[in-house]
């Protein structure tokens, strides 16, 4: 069951890098605009990020294992959708069903809790939890081989056998929690949701593009804000809320999402940075490496994160998971700081990088436990959809930051533009930050009281 759910997560996180390796490519190879193209990659995060928390909500009312797998379902029609779009629009329409998958993360570990003895649910957390990071920096490597010997949309074929896959491994190997709310679906919830984090992840991924004071911008920001107050104003209000505002508020679950996002924005800084470094031509200051050699540099931090899975459960049992999160977001600092004061070479990158997936791999193992230590067993989907979503904002946030920051530092070698080494220095610099305040919150999470795990949510 744990490897079912984790190879799960890593399907659905690995929907989020597919198309990076052709990125650049793609209003050539579907005849379309930049503009439109863009959307293909846009839709996938907008999807994934507002599915997770109602998913969340859903499985804890109906059950965390059928929502699951209506999930994984919906992830292979969109992978099929993808695979046989000629051109833009069905192409959007795929990969945002593909982005539908991400909630399936939250749910294994609400499963988890349910099902697994004391003893097991701390290293498989750590697992699943992982496969956030985990599905993406494995799946580059593999988009970039397929995209250098295959047409792209056998990348969607590919995602459809995985999603498939798991869909059956997942009804035969999973069992369902008896761990249910019931009760009725909070409509004014998900659509306010729904339009309140559309509207600021829009402007948030979109204003690089659209330009950062531009009405359009600043337009969607205000209006998703405004939106969320009135969310949150009749979440309160609401017998049977979508998202419980007032667990939400408790001290450990309030600063564990902040945490998480700031170790979001962590873990894509280097994301977005390192690729281009790696790729860049030497005449531009970069080092020169083709795109599946590139990808092949930044795999090792997957297989870190992997790795430190069942570490982090023994030293959760051992020291808590609170210490944990602090030790990851300090790792990722020390992390960032040998990239600001190294002239980098590609072995420095490496080690970087696996550093980095260490740090992340301690921290995701963390930040569930510390949630579902202080919420009660019938909340646990709709609390770590919350957290999953937290973190997606971090990431979401690093992209269009640290893309900014490259592109604002851009400057002309021969024909082309490429960022300046002083920008990657500053991209470096913000995922430093991020480190260091996921670092201090992370100190300042109390402990949970011990009823909160079994108070009602009201």
């Amino acid at each position: 069951m744990i490897a079912v759910l984790a190879l799960a997560g890593v399907t659905a996180s690995f929907m989020q890098t597919i198309l990076i390796p052709i990125q650049g490519e793609l209003p050539h190879l579907l005849g379309a605009s930049r503009e439109d193209a863009a959307w293909v990659i846009t839709i996938t995060l907008l999807v994934s990020a507002i599915c997770t928390p109602i998913s969340g909500k859903l499985g804890d009312m109906y059950g965390k294992r059928r929502v699951a797998l209506v999930l994984l379902g919906l992830l292979v029609a969109g992978s099929t959708v993808a695979a046989l779009s000629p051109s833009v629009v069905p192409l959007i329409v795929g990969r945002g069903l593909q982005g539908l998958g991400m909630g399936v993360i939250p749910l294994g570990i609400s499963i988890l809790r349910d099902t697994l003895p004391e003893e097991r649910l701390g290293g498989a957390t750590a697992l699943v939890s992982a496969t956030l990071g985990v599905g993406g920096a494995l799946g580059l490597p593999l988009s970039a081989f397929v995209t250098e010997r295959a047409d792209w949309h056998m990348l969607f074929w590919a995602a459809a056998a995985m999603g498939a896959t798991v869909l059956v491994l997942v009804a035969t190997c999973v069992p369902e929690s008896d761990v249910r709310t019931g009760g009725r679906i909070d409509v004014v919830g998900v659509v306010g949701l729904a339009i309140g984090l559309a509207c600021l992840l829009l402007a948030i991924s979109r204003g690089g593009d659209w330009g950062w004071t531009s009405p359009l911008t600043l337009g969607l920001l205000l209006g998703g804000a405004a939106v969320l107050l009135v969310w949150g104003f009749l979440e309160l209000r609401i017998h049977d809320p979508l998202v419980d505002l007032r667990v939400s508020a408790r001290g450990p679950v309030l600063m564990t999402n902040l945490a998480s996002v700031a170790m979001g924005f962590a873990l894509f800084s280097s994301s977005v940075a390192f690729p281009q470094l790696l790729e860049l031509p030497e005449v531009a200051g970069g080092l020169g490496l083709p795109l599946l050699q590139a990808s092949m540099m930044l795999m090792p931090s997957g297989i870190a994160m992997l790795v430190m899975s069942p570490v982090a459960g023994r030293l959760e049992t051992v020291f808590g998971p609170k210490p944990l999160l602090i030790a990851g977001s300090s790792i990722i600092a020390i992390g960032y700081t040998a990239a600001v004061l190294l002239d980098l070479h590609a072995w420095h990158i490496l080690v970087i990088n696996v550093l980095i997936g260490v740090g992340i791999g301690l921290g995701y193992a963390a930040m569930p436990n510390l949630i579902m230590g202080a919420v009660p067993a019938s909340e646990t989907g709709a609390a770590n959809g919350l957290n999953t979503l937290m973190r997606a904002l971090g990431t979401a946030s690093a992209s269009a930051v640290i893309a900014a920051v490259l592109t604002a530092s851009s400057v002309r070698v021969g024909d082309a533009v490429a960022p300046s080494p002083g920008g990657f220095q500053m991209a470096f610099i913000f995922g430093f930050i991020a480190a260091v305040v996921c670092t201090v919150l992370a100190v300042f999470i109390p402990a949970p009281r011990p009823d909160d795990s079994e108070l009602p949510a009201h």
